[in-house]
């Protein structure tokens, strides 16, 4: 029946039947490709790309399945057939100029640009630059980034000083790449772009100028690559020129600038292809195979995620980053044992990197095995050796480890300890306020606690739901009724706050509310994060009342909590 209304939709659109015929394929894969499922895609396009190779939109929405694929080749040629065809894509265009770089076709790609193939102007200009400078065609070349800054559209021209500069370098006129640099004046520079203007000074032997300048640029805030280049540089080490040593290297350069720059501003799909192009051109550039990592886990596609930080090599400066990201990628896709698997050998093969144990503790504590999370915490405490303020984070996930596994001393001195550092830190202040609520210890005490981070995190469901709680325990059951019912607003599926807000209504005489209340925390016992939800209990108050509960447990009556 399904496929007869396609049929029938086709033909009733002035389709011919073997367009209708090929609608299954083109819109599984087109709904695939909009759920950023691109091996999905990829598969049901080319079954239609099979069926009804003269179709436009499907080849180009194919060859896009590809590149994000990283399968250059197919995207190749599907990209030729659509060109002869007379179509025009940018995607088409990206995978025909990218393979084309990647042979060394640079004649070829600088007949396609003539001929019309487009990507984009910008990517177009700097492919053209780099071809000529492979044709050794340099004064053309120079001639060509320069008209990119003479446009005078602001970033577009930065590009062009940029990459004259990367030009001149990879042709080992270092002087040329310095004074080019110089000449731009104060010209903003990505992590890259700092590290190819500090390899060129380094190859004049201006090495202390070179640590000038990542001082300027970096401060403190140095990854593991740039902290390489500055062991290297105070060292008295020439710097190798890495950055764009070849026309196909500078290209690849462009691919992952223009990637970077979509970030945020665009569909992640979009940044991808480019992100891949890079790669295509340049499989060793690991800042492009991470970009397609994080894109592709942004987009829900975790086992590609995987699959490329995976891909970094164990000797590059990003490994051990790549190998975190990956283990936290195995975890969202539910692999849990791999992921902790993953983290106990980054722990082992860099035991002095505290990161790679405070990970390996976070997966711990998420898989509720809080012996060993404490460990992995101890571990990545021990390797500290100076006050930080950001150390907060491991002192409190240490602090909730100690506290489910009953060890209140430890859990309050890290608790305190992190206090310490970031005094005004809402979670923390929360979660020691509730803790000793729980306890019925000091309440006063935890409430102000509390109150402090709601005066931080006034729009924090949990954090209100304390406060409201707080109160109540305080026999303040009337100040506990608005904050409880605003924490219900701002989580309203959540069962604990529902059943907290059924206690106050009842407290306050408002017991055919708190009812309803109750009834709702039992819907929505499922969503319980916390383990503190007690499906019997609830039952039991809906059955005899809150009054009665208290009563069999033992606890204060109501009316004497509130001094009545």
């Amino acid at each position: 029946m399904f496929r007869a209304l396609l049929l029938a939709a086709g033909l009733s659109l002035g389709l011919t039947a073997a367009a209708a015929q090929n609608a299954g394929p083109y819109l599984a894969g087109r709904a695939a490709q909009i759920d950023d499922d691109f091996a999905a895609s990829a598969r049901y396009l080319a079954e239609a790309y099979r069926r009804d190779p003269s179709n436009l939109p499907v080849m180009e929405a194919l060859i896009g399945a590809y590149v994000s694929l990283g399968r250059f080749d197919r995207a190749e040629a599907v990209a030729s057939d659509l060109v002869a065809a007379h179509g025009t894509s940018q995607v088409a265009a990206l995978a025909l100029v990218v393979q084309e770089a990647a042979s060394g076709n640079w004649a070829d790609l600088m007949d396609d640009l003539d001929n019309g193939i487009s990507v984009g102007p910008l990517f177009d200009g700097l492919a053209r630059g780099w071809a000529l400078v492979a044709e050794d065609r340099v004064e053309e070349a120079l001639t060509a980034f320069d008209s990119l800054s003479d446009d005078g559209t602001g970033n577009v021209a930065a590009y062009g000083i940029y990459y004259r500069a990367l030009a001149e370098a990879s042709l080992g006129r270092f002087e040329d790449a310095a004074a080019t640099f110089e000449g731009a004046g104060d010209l903003s520079l990505t992590r890259r772009g700092l590290r190819a203007r500090v390899q060129i000074l380094s190859q004049l032997g201006r090495n202390e100028e070179a640590l000038a300048l990542l001082d300027a640029q970096t401060g403190d805030a140095l990854d593991a690559t740039i902290d390489t280049t500055r062991a290297e540089l105070e060292a008295g080490e020439t710097l190798a020129f890495t950055i764009a040593p070849t026309p196909r290297a500078g290209l690849a350069e462009v691919s992952v600038d223009i990637a970077n720059a979509v970030v945020g501003s665009t569909a992640p799909s979009y940044a991808l292809l480019y992100s891949r192009a890079a790669e295509r051109l340049r499989p060793d550039l690991v800042e492009a195979t991470l970009l397609s990592a994080v894109l592709l886990e942004d987009m829900g596609q975790i086992d590609l995620a995987i699959d490329a930080y995976a891909s970094i090599p164990a000797d590059a400066p990003a490994y051990p980053t790549a190998e975190l990201a990956r283990a936290e990628a195995l975890r969202a896709a539910g692999r849990t044992e791999e992921a902790l698997t993953a983290m106990r050998a980054l722990a082992e093969a860099y035991p002095d990197l505290p990161l790679a144990h405070v990970t390996l503790g976070d997966a711990f504590r998420d898989a509720d095995r809080f012996a060993e999370a404490r460990d992995a915490y101890d571990a990545a405490i021990a390797l500290f050796d100076e006050e930080r303020s950001g150390q907060w984070i491991v002192y409190f996930a240490r602090a909730i480890t100690s506290e489910r596994l009953g060890d209140w001393d430890r859990a309050e001195a890290d608790f305190s300890r992190a206090l310490e550092l970031n005094p005004d830190q809402p979670q923390v202040l929360n979660y020691l306020g509730y803790s000793l609520l729980q306890r019925g210890e000091r309440l006063q005490e935890a409430l102000d606690l509390i109150e402090q981070a709601a005066a931080q995190a006034p729009n924090s469901g949990y954090i209100i739901d304390s406060l409201g709680w707080g109160l109540y325990r305080l026999g303040r059951y009337r100040e506990a009724v608005e904050p409880m019912e605003r924490a219900v607003e701002l989580m309203p599926v959540d069962p604990v706050l529902n059943d907290h807000l059924g206690d106050v209504l009842w407290a306050v005489g408002r017991k055919l509310e708190a009812r309803f209340q109750w009834q709702r925390a039992l819907s929505f016992v499922d969503n319980d994060q916390s383990g503190e939800v007690e499906p019997d209990r609830i039952r039991r108050k809906l059955e005899v009342g809150l009054d009665r509960v208290l009563e069999e447990e033992g606890a204060p009556p109501l009316k004497v909590a509130d001094g009545g």
